[in-house]
């Protein structure tokens, strides 16, 4: 036999405190337990069962006669209450063995600390036929136990579930546009959809993507809504008293031109720009809910600006953009999305703010993430300020630059932001509105996984007062300042994510100006030919001199 650990057997007094071996009971990590064999009970061998090393370990100890000589003890485990037990099992010398079970026991690393004499353990790893056999046994049992946690974690999981449920939605979606397309004879706003291969996976993948966004740490708890719905139903008393949610354009301010801006210029990817930032100058009203939970975004406080110039200082015209959710991180990105080096060319030059919440603004771990919140008071913030430090920027073109030519362009929450701009400013060269958000609070109830949408409903977080509340910030409660002719909407028949009943609605709401539409999902507008030619369109009707065609 190889290496074996001394097992000194317990006195009578620790007997008498501890117990017999009928208060074992006759199972241990699935291995069968009995009292000492007979012929070494008669040498004065307790049995006693103990882990043969570090805590859940498998390892299989071996029992040493009395007679044996005492171990070293230094940096072995001492064992403080022993269970005198012994499995039926034998060793290659004839001892019985003892499987591993569970005991209370303590490190020592000091010989002089150990006890030593009957009623002690001394313990030492053991090498024995049963080594690999309980070791095995035991790694079976642990990878069994993390597969059955990881998939009631799985389980719970709302990306998991969104990706499960993303065949499913389509499927409902295709057959939803189908029967809608047969209407289209009947009714004139509704653009018919060719259900085609190409369109269901576009659609598949806004659902995956939806599915990607919905991390389980950013989901609210029961706390999380109550505090929403307190917050949200003192606003809405706010807002009815101050008369806004009658006349929500009185809630918004007119912000005046910076006067703290520093520029430098900078290089990325192959993309020139302007890196101009600002103060931003946005609060909440001193008596509005939730000011001091938003004012505590530090960062959040300073606008950045990514500016791209036409050359030889022609500084007429421009185009002032807003990005979508999760943008606003990378600088030649954020230009490429709104094909600034083109426009640049064609005499436009453009102004990229970051919206709050984003890229060097953030203080959340997902860009936007303390923008849509549940607690709808915080979005209504969001939106608010963005509309205003667009505004802003606006009116540094003017003052600055003598800008004759201001036209407004946003995707997705952009699209939010520069509607409501266009129904705020006056003297706009166009608004241009792609894959537009026109409802948050729509939005929200859409994309919250069953749970949680289910917990909104019992707080009130998302109903009528939600509604009511946000009409503040909803384009379609405002009236647009931009001419008709040079209003422009497009979106995508697939958009999973805005959907391309946002779009919709606001066409409508504007009297129907120039639309288009794409065959594909949220973000494939960056890659339709008839987005491009649209967009170019738009603003050559819209800008009196520019090459843009």
């Amino acid at each position: 036999m190889g290496e074996a650990l001394w097992v000194g057997g317990p006195s009578q007094a620790e007997s008498e405190a501890h117990g017999d071996a009928a208060s074992v009971p006759a199972r241990m990590h699935g291995a069968p337990v009995a009292a000492p064999s007979a012929p070494l009970a008669k040498r004065g061998v307790a049995g006693s069962a103990v882990p043969a090393s570090s805590p859940g370990s498998a390892a299989s100890l071996a029992l040493v006669p009395d007679d044996a000589a005492e171990p070293e003890t230094s940096g072995l485990w001492v064992v403080t209450a022993p269970v005198p037990v012994v499995t039926s099992a034998r060793m290659s010398s004839g001892h019985d063995a003892i499987a591993p079970v569970s005991t209370a026991f303590a490190r020592t690393a000091d010989a002089a600390a150990a006890p030593r004499g009957r009623g002690a353990l001394w313990l030492r790893p053991a090498a024995g036929v049963l080594d690999r056999g309980v070791a095995s046994m035991g790694s079976v049992s642990r990878l069994a136990v993390r597969a059955f946690q990881g998939a009631r974690v799985a389980a719970g999981d709302p990306r998991l579930t969104g990706v499960l449920r993303a065949a499913p939605s389509v499927v409902s979606f295709m057959a939803r546009s189908r029967t809608r397309s047969a209407a289209a004879p009947l009714d004139d706003t509704v653009v018919p959809v060719r259900p085609t291969p190409g369109l269901a996976l576009q659609a598949y993948l806004d659902e995956l993507l939806i599915a990607v966004l919905r991390h389980p740490g950013l989901l609210p708890k029961d706390a999380d809504c109550a505090a929403a719905a307190e917050d949200l139903g003192r606003m809405r008393a706010l807002f009815a008293t101050n008369g806004w949610l009658e006349h929500p354009e009185g809630y918004h301010r007119d912000p005046p031109p910076p006067d703290d801006v520093d520029s430098h210029f900078e290089h990325r990817a192959g993309m020139p720009y302007d890196h101009v930032t600002f103060s931003s100058g946005w609060s909440p009203e001193p008596f509005e809910p939730g000011r001091d939970r938003w004012m505590r975004h530090v960062a959040n406080q300073t606008v950045h600006t990514w500016v791209a110039h036409v050359p030889e200082r022609h500084r007429r015209t421009w185009l002032v953009c807003a990005h979508g959710l999760g943008m606003g991180n990378n600088p030649s990105v954020d230009l490429r999305a709104f094909r600034a080096a083109q426009l640049v060319r064609r005499g436009v030059n453009v102004a990229v703010p970051v919206l709050p919440l984003h890229g060097p603004r953030a203080s959340g771990r997902v860009r936007g993430e303390d923008l849509m919140t549940i607690d709808m008071v915080d979005s209504l913030h969001g939106v608010a300020q963005a509309v205003w430090d667009l505004r802003r920027v606006i009116a540094w073109l003017r003052s600055t630059y003598g800008a004759e030519q201001i036209g407004v362009i946003g995707y997705s929450l952009g699209g939010l932001v520069a509607s409501l701009t266009a129904a705020l400013e006056d003297d706009l060269a166009c608004v241009i509105a792609g894959i537009p958000v026109v409802d948050l609070p729509h939005l929200f109830r859409r994309h919250s996984p069953p749970d949680i949408a289910r917990l909104a409903n019992a707080h009130g977080v998302l109903g009528p007062a939600a509604d009511e509340v946000h009409r503040v910030v909803s384009p379609l409660a405002m009236e647009c300042k931009v001419p008709f002719d040079r209003r422009f909407i497009f979106a995508g028949l697939a958009d999973r994510m805005s959907t391309f009943g946002h779009a919709r609605r606001l066409w409508t709401h504007w009297g129907r100006p120039s639309f288009a539409s794409y065959a594909g999902g949220h973000v494939g507008f960056y890659w339709s030919a008839d987005v491009k030619r649209f967009v170019d369109g738009a603003l050559a009707r819209s800008y009196a001199t520019t090459t843009v065609a």
